[in-house]
C-alpha cells in the first residue's frame, strides 16, 4: 500500500508538473534551431502586441465563423478590440520605423521590371506570362535549355516572334547554381540531424552543413555558427564562429547579429563591449530574433547597459510571451531541470531531479509486471521528458494503453489528451480522445474532467456546449486540477458561458499559476499589464512575462550545458551557461560564477576569471539567489576580482540575513562583528549573530559552538587585561576571608594530601615475587596496515 500511494503520488506530481512544461521543439532532435529561435518580420511585432491583451487558454478563439451561441457573445469581444488598439500604441517608435520602412520596400518591388539580356531582344522587357511549348510561363524558366540558365520571351508567344533574353547575366547563373547546390546539401544535412538521435549520425550532419556553410549558404552558416561556439558535434572554435557571425552580420541575420552582440557581452573572442552589444541585440531584435528582444528585455528590467525602464521591458517580455505561450499544447512539452552546480557540489547528497538509471529500470521492471501506477507514471515521464528521460511518445503511449487497460482512469485521460493533440506516433481524432475523457470523467477523474470541458468548449467531436463545458472545468477544478481552473478563468475572462467576471478569472489564474501553470502565469501577466480586473503594475507584469519567456524552447540548452559540465566539458558548459545567463537565467548566472569561481573553464583567462564570476554574482543575487549574496560578501572580504572591502562585504552578509535568513551569513557576520572587520568590534553582537545563526540552521551548531568557546576565551583574556591583578590580590584579606587561623588549616590540608600520595606510592610498588627466569611473553604485534612497510 506505501509503495502504490508514493505512486500515486509520483503520478499526480508529474501529472501537475506537465501543466507547466514547456513546448516542444519544432524539428525532433534539432536543438539548435529551438536555442537560436524563429525569427519575426515587422508585421509579426505588430501582430503580437496588438493580440498582447488577449487571454488565451491552450486555444485561440477565432473572430470570423462564430456560431449563434458564440455571437450572444459579441460584446465580450468589442472590450478586447478596444485594448489590442490601446497595445498598439504601445509599440516603441523603433518597431514602428522598421514597419513602415518595410512597407515601403515591399511597394517599391511590388512589380518589377525583368529586362533580357542578350538573346534576341536584349534590352526589351520581359513578357509574362508567355507561351513557350503550348505552356504559359509567368515567370523565368529554364525549360529547353541544357545549362539550367533563366530566360524569358519579351513577346507573348516566343514560337511566332523567337524573341528571348537571359533573365540573368553568367555570373548570376553560376551563382545561383551554387546557391541551389548549397541549399540541396543543407537539406541532407538537415534530413539526417533531425531523423537521427544518435551523437555519430549527428556529427555527419554537421558535415553536410559544414561544406553548406563553405559555399556561403546563410542558415547552414547559422546552424554551423552556433556549434562552433558551444561545441555541439564540432570542436569549439570561439574566433571561427565569430568570423560566422560577423560574416552573417554583414548579410543583415537577425541571429548572427544577436550572437555577435553575444560574444562583446561577454568578452568571448573579442575585448568586451556592452555598448557595442546593446548595438547588435537592437538590430537582432529589430529583425525579430526573440533570444535579442529576451535579452533587451532583461537589461531594461535590470538597468544592464541602458536605463532601468519598466515599460520597455515590459514590450520586450511582452512580444516574446506571446510566441512562448502560443506554442503551448494540450499535452505540455518537454520539461526542464533547473539544476545549480553550487547546491549540487556543496549538498552532494541533496536530490537534483535527476532520476537514476537505476531507479528508472526498477520502474520499468514493475511497470512490466503489470504496476499501473508504475505504467501512469513512466508514461507522464515519456510524454513530457525530463529527470534524466528523453522525450519518447512511442513508450509513453503504450505504457497509457497498459495501464487503460487495466482500469487506470489517469491513464484513459492521458491518452484523450494524446489523441486529442495528436502526434508521429498517435494521429489526431477528436471521437477516440472523446471516448477516452467520457471514460475518465465518469470515474470521477480530474485530468478526464478537463478534456471533456475543452472539448465541449471548442467543439471537438461534439456540439459547442458552454454549460457543460462550465460544468467539467469546475469538477476538475475543485479536485485541483491547474488545466480546469485555468479554462473556468479563460471564460470568466472572456464572459463565455457565464457573466464576464474580472476577480473570478483572477481568482482562477492565481490557483493555476500556484500549480506551475505557463499560460496561467502568461495571463496574469496580461492582466496586470493592462490594469484588467487588478491595479496596473508594471513591475509584476514584468516578473510574470519574464517567469513565462524562460519557459521556451530555448531553456532546453540548461541540460545541455548540465550535460556538458557532467562530461568534462567546462569550456562547453560555460558558454551555454553565459548565453542563458545574458537572457536573464539566474540559475545560469549562478552556474556561469560557480564554473568561473572553480577555474574550471580555460576559454577564459586566469586574470579575468574572478571579475567575470563577481559579475554574475551579482546579478544572481540581484535576483534574490542567497548563494550569490554570500559569494558577493566573501568576494569583497578577501579581494577576488575587486579590493578588499569589508564594509562592503558585512552590507552583502547583512542582506542575506535580513533576506535570506541564511545561517552562513549570520555567522559571518558574528566573525565581523568579532574581529571588528567593516564594524566597530563588539563581542556581545557577535555572540548574538553566532546564536542566530544556530538557530537558522542545525549544520550551524558546531562551528557557532567552538566560535562561541573561543569568544569566551577571549573575553575572558580581554577582561583579565582590563583589571590589574596586583589590586585584586591587595585587596584580599586572608584573615577576614578564612579567619585567624587560616595558616593552620591549609597546613594540615597539606599534610593530608602529602600523606594520601605517600601511601598510594608505596602500594603500587609491592609486587607479587615471580620464580626465577620467567617472564610474561610478550605478544608480537603487527602494525597498523597503514604504516606496514611497502613489500
Amino acid at each position: 500500500m506505501g509503495r502504490r500511494a508514493g505512486w500515486v503520488t509520483l503520478a499526480l506530481c508529474l501529472a501537475a508538473l506537465s501543466a507547466g512544461a514547456l513546448p516542444a521543439a519544432d524539428e525532433e532532435g534539432n536543438q539548435d534551431e529551438s536555442l537560436e529561435s524563429k525569427t519575426l518580420s515587422a508585421e509579426d511585432q505588430v501582430k503580437d502586441h496588438s493580440t498582447g491583451t488577449r487571454v488565451v487558454a491552450g486555444q485561440i478563439f477565432l473572430e470570423s465563423g462564430k456560431s449563434d451561441s458564440q455571437s450572444e457573445n459579441e460584446e465580450s469581444f468589442h472590450s478586447q478590440e478596444e485594448e489590442k488598439e490601446n497595445s498598439l500604441e504601445e509599440l516603441n517608435s523603433l518597431e514602428m520605423s522598421n514597419l513602415l520602412n518595410k512597407d515601403l520596400e515591399e511597394a517599391e518591388i511590388q512589380n518589377p521590371v525583368l529586362t533580357a539580356i542578350g538573346g534576341t531582344a536584349d534590352g526589351e522587357p520581359c513578357h509574362f506570362p508567355f507561351l513557350f511549348m503550348e505552356k504559359e510561363y509567368a515567370e523565368c524558366t529554364a525549360d529547353g535549355r541544357e545549362d539550367g540558365r533563366l530566360w524569358c520571351a519579351t513577346t507573348y508567344d516566343y514560337k511566332k516572334d523567337q524573341k528571348w533574353g537571359f533573365c540573368e547575366s553568367e555570373e548570376q547563373s553560376n551563382k545561383r547554381k551554387q546557391m541551389q547546390e548549397a541549399e540541396d546539401v543543407y537539406q541532407i544535412g538537415m534530413k539526417i540531424l533531425n531523423e537521427s538521435s544518435k551523437k555519430a549520425q549527428k556529427k555527419v550532419a554537421y558535415q553536410y552543413l559544414l561544406k553548406a556553410a563553405d559555399m556561403n549558404h546563410t542558415k547552414a552558416m547559422e546552424k554551423v555558427s552556433y556549434a562552433l561556439l558551444f561545441g555541439d558535434y564540432l570542436k569549439q572554435n570561439i574566433q571561427s564562429s565569430k568570423e560566422l557571425f560577423e560574416k552573417l552580420t554583414e548579410e543583415g541575420s537577425p541571429k548572427g547579429q544577436m550572437a555577435l552582440g553575444f560574444l562583446y557581452a561577454s568578452g568571448l573572442g573579442v575585448n568586451s563591449s556592452q555598448a557595442k552589444a546593446l548595438v547588435y541585440y537592437t538590430f537582432g531584435a529589430l529583425g525579430g530574433n526573440l533570444i535579442a528582444h529576451m535579452i533587451l528585455g532583461y537589461r531594461y528590467w535590470a538597468g544592464i547597459g541602458v536605463l532601468q525602464s519598466c515599460e520597455s521591458a515590459l514590450t520586450h517580455y511582452r512580444l516574446v510571451a506571446n510566441h512562448v505561450a502560443s506554442d503551448i499544447s494540450l499535452t505540455g512539452g518537454t520539461v526542464v531541470q533547473r539544476i545549480r552546480l553550487a547546491d549540487e557540489v556543496e549538498n552532494p547528497g541533496m536530490a537534483s531531479g535527476m532520476l537514476e538509471e537505476d531507479l528508472i529500470q526498477y520502474y520499468q521492471f514493475l511497470a512490466e509486471k503489470g504496476d499501473v501506477q508504475a505504467q501512469v507514471g513512466l508514461g507522464q515521464l515519456h510524454l513530457h521528458g525530463g529527470r534524466g528521460v528523453e522525450q519518447n511518445h512511442q513508450r509513453a503511449f503504450e505504457y497509457f494503453n497498459q495501464a487503460a487497460n487495466a482500469g487506470n482512469s489517469h491513464a484513459m485521460a492521458f491518452l484523450g489528451k494524446m489523441y486529442s493533440e495528436g502526434s508521429d506516433v498517435v494521429p489526431q481524432s477528436n471521437e477516440t480522445a472523446l471516448q477516452y475523457f467520457k471514460k475518465a470523467a465518469d470515474m470521477g477523474n480530474p485530468v478526464g474532467q478537463s478534456g471533456l470541458g475543452m472539448a465541449y468548449l471548442y467543439g471537438r467531436g461534439v456540439p459547442v456546449n458552454y454549460e457543460l463545458a462550465l460544468k467539467y472545468f469546475q469538477k476538475a477544478a475543485e479536485q485541483g486540477w491547474v488545466d480546469g481552473q485555468l479554462q473556468l478563468g479563460s471564460m470568466y475572462y472572456n464572459g463565455i458561458g457565464v457573466k464576464k467576471d474580472y476577480k473570478q478569472a483572477l481568482k482562477y489564474f492565481n490557483l493555476a499559476s500556484q500549480g506551475g501553470h505557463i499560460l496561467a502565469f502568461y495571463n496574469l501577466a496580461q492582466m496586470h499589464a493592462t490594469g484588467t480586473g487588478v491595479m496596473r503594475s508594471c513591475h509584476t507584469a514584468v516578473e510574470l512575462f519574464k517567469n513565462v519567456c524562460e519557459r521556451g524552447r530555448w531553456s532546453e540548452r540548461l541540460m545541455t550545458a548540465y550535460n556538458s559540465y557532467k562530461d568534462g566539458d567546462s569550456n562547453s558548459a560555460v558558454v551555454q551557461y553565459l548565453l542563458l545567463a545574458e537572457q536573464g537565467y539566474e540559475v545560469a548566472q549562478s552556474n556561469a560564477a560557480f564554473i568561473l569561481d572553480q577555474k574550471e573553464a580555460s576559454i577564459v583567462g586566469e586574470n579575468e576569471t574572478y571579475p567575470r564570476a563577481l559579475l554574475h554574482w551579482n546579478r544572481a543575487a540581484s535576483q534574490g539567489y542567497t548563494v550569490a549574496r554570500i559569494k558577493l560578501g566573501d568576494y569583497h572580504f578577501y579581494g577576488f576580482g575587486t579590493d578588499v572591502d569589508y564594509e562592503t562585504a558585512f552590507i552583502h552578509y547583512r542582506l542575506a540575513s535580513e533576506q535570506q535568513h541564511s545561517a552562513q551569513a549570520m555567522f559571518n557576520l558574528g566573525y565581523m562583528h568579532e574581529k571588528g572587520l567593516g564594524i566597530k568590534q563588539d563581542i556581545h553582537l557577535a555572540k548574538r549573530f553566532y546564536d542566530m545563526a544556530a538557530e537558522a540552521s542545525p549544520d550551524a551548531q558546531v562551528p557557532v559552538f567552538l566560535a562561541l568557546c573561543k569568544l569566551g576565551v577571549i573575553y575572558s583574556l580581554q577582561y583579565i587585561r582590563e583589571i590589574n591583578m596586583r589590586e585584586v590580590f591587595s585587596h584580599i584579606d586572608m584573615d577576614q576571608l578564612l579567619g585567624p587561623e587560616w595558616d593552620l588549616y591549609l597546613m594540615t590540608i597539606i599534610a593530608l594530601l602529602l600523606g594520601t600520595i605517600i601511601a598510594y606510592r608505596q602500594r603500587q610498588h609491592q609486587a607479587i615475587p615471580r620464580p626465577a627466569g620467567l617472564r610474561p611473553a610478550v605478544p608480537q604485534q603487527e602494525p597498523p596496515p597503514e604504516h606496514q612497510p611497502p613489500q
